[in-house]
C-alpha cells in the first residue's frame, strides 16, 4: 500500500531533526493549491452502499470512507476559497467555499445545499451540510501533531519521493501501550514544509490501516472561477444558514486524529493516543439503531452496539451516549461504566 504514495528509492536531503520537520509544517509558507488525494482505508469493515432505500441521511457517505479507496480534487487558494470534488463510481460530490458562500453538491440526485451568511469567511469545517471526510494530509497531519503530540515518540526516516516532490519522513510512535495505533508516518516537502501523505499503522498489521497521499500536486493559485459555483439545471436546492462561530468554550475542545469534535456537551478523558471522547446519552438520533447500514457494521454488545476496526472504536449504548478513541473496546466500556 505504502507503495502506490511513495514513489522510487530513498533520496538525498539535508539532514533534519523531527522537531526542525514540525516546524516546518507549522510554518509552511503554502497558501494555495491543486492536487489528486488519494485515501485508502484498510481498517476490516464490510463494505458500506452508499445508496439505497432505508439508509439514515449522512451515515453511509461517512461510513463509506471507512473502506477502500477514495479519489478527490482538492483547491485552495487562501484561507476562504476551497473546493472538494469526491469523484465516486457512480456519482460526484462538490464542496466549494468562498468566503461566505458554501455550496454541497450530489450528482447522484442532483441536490445542492447552498450556506450562506455570517460575518466572517467560513471554513470547509464549518460549512460542510453532509459528510466530506476526505480531508487534506496537511488537515490530517496537523490533527495528529496537535491531540498526542505530549505523548508521542518522534524519529526521522527515510525520504521519497510523493507527488513528483521530495520529501522527508516524520515517524510518529505512541508513548502509550493502550492504544491500537502502532505508528504514524507523516511525509513532509522538502522544499515548503506542506505534509503531502500520511500513513497510519495498527498493532498486529504489516500494511497500512489507513493512508491519505497527494498522488499530483501544483502549488500555484488555482483558477478563480473554480470557487465559483451554480447548481445545474433540475436540482434541487436547500437554503441553510451558516453556523455561528463557535464559543470560546466550545473551541477549547481538543481536536482529535479521527475528526472534528464540536459537539457543546463532548468530554474527553485520558490523553494523547488513548484519548477517549464521550457524548451524553441523547446523542444518537431516533431509529438509527434499527438501520440497515447500521446493522451492516456495528455489533452487538452489552448495553448496546459496537463499531470495530483496527484503529478506531465506537460504543454506542441503548441511552444514547456514546464513547470512541484509538484504544481498545473494553476500554471504552469501562469508561461508560465509570460514569
Amino acid at each position: 500500500m505504502t507503495a502506490s504514495v511513495r514513489a522510487g528509492a530513498t533520496v538525498s536531503l539535508p539532514p533534519k531533526t523531527p522537531d526542525e520537520l514540525v516546524s516546518m509544517m507549522t510554518h509552511t509558507p503554502v497558501r494555495a493549491l491543486s492536487g489528486t488525494v488519494q485515501q485508502t482505508a484498510g481498517l476490516g469493515l464490510p463494505a458500506v452502499p452508499t445508496l439505497g432505500p432505508g439508509t439514515v441521511p449522512g451515515a453511509a457517505p461517512a461510513l463509506e470512507f471507512l473502506t477502500g479507496t477514495h479519489t478527490a480534487r482538492v483547491y485552495v487558494d487562501g484561507p476562504a476559497k476551497a473546493r472538494i470534488q469526491i469523484m465516486d463510481a457512480l456519482a460526484e460530490r462538490d464542496l466549494v467555499v468562498n468566503q461566505h458562500q458554501v455550496w454541497f453538491y450530489n450528482s447522484a440526485d442532483n441536490s445542492a445545499t447552498h450556506v450562506s451568511g455570517g460575518t466572517e469567511p467560513a471554513t470547509p469545517q464549518e460549512a460542510t451540510p453532509a459528510p466530506v471526510p476526505v480531508p487534506t494530509p496537511g488537515t490530517m497531519a496537523n490533527h495528529f501533531l496537535t491531540a498526542i503530540k505530549a505523548d508521542t515518540r518522534m524519529t526521522v526516516g527515510p525520504s521519497s519521493t510523493i507527488a513528483g516532490r521530495t520529501a522527508y519522513r516524520l515517524d510518529l510512535a505512541p508513548g502509550s501501550a493502550d492504544t491500537l495505533v502502532d505508528s504514524v508516518g507523516i511525509d513532509v516537502d522538502s522544499e515548503t514544509g506542506l505534509p503531502l501523505a500520511v500513513e497510519v499503522k495498527a498493532k498486529g498489521q504489516t500494511d497500512p490501516a489507513y493512508t491519505l497521499a497527494y498522488t499530483d500536486l501544483s502549488l500555484s493559485s488555482p483558477d478563480a472561477g473554480l470557487f465559483d459555483f451554480t447548481p445545474p439545471q433540475g436540482a434541487s436546492v436547500t437554503e441553510k444558514a451558516l453556523p455561528a462561530k463557535p464559543t470560546p468554550a466550545s473551541s477549547a475542545v481538543p481536536p482529535s486524529p479521527t475528526g472534528k469534535l464540536s459537539h457543546p456537551n463532548l468530554t474527553v478523558t485520558g490523553q494523547g493516543w488513548s484519548a477517549i471522547v464521550a457524548l451524553p446519552a441523547g446523542s444518537v438520533p431516533s431509529g438509527i439503531t434499527t438501520n440497515p447500514t447500521y446493522a451492516q457494521v456495528m455489533q452487538p454488545v452489552p448495553g448496546g452496539h459496537a463499531l470495530t476496526t483496527s484503529l478506531v472504536n465506537v460504543l454506542v449504548l441503548d441511552d444514547g451516549r456514546v464513547f470512541a478513541g484509538m484504544v481498545p473496546l473494553d476500554r471504552l466500556q469501562s469508561a461508560a461504566a465509570a460514569q
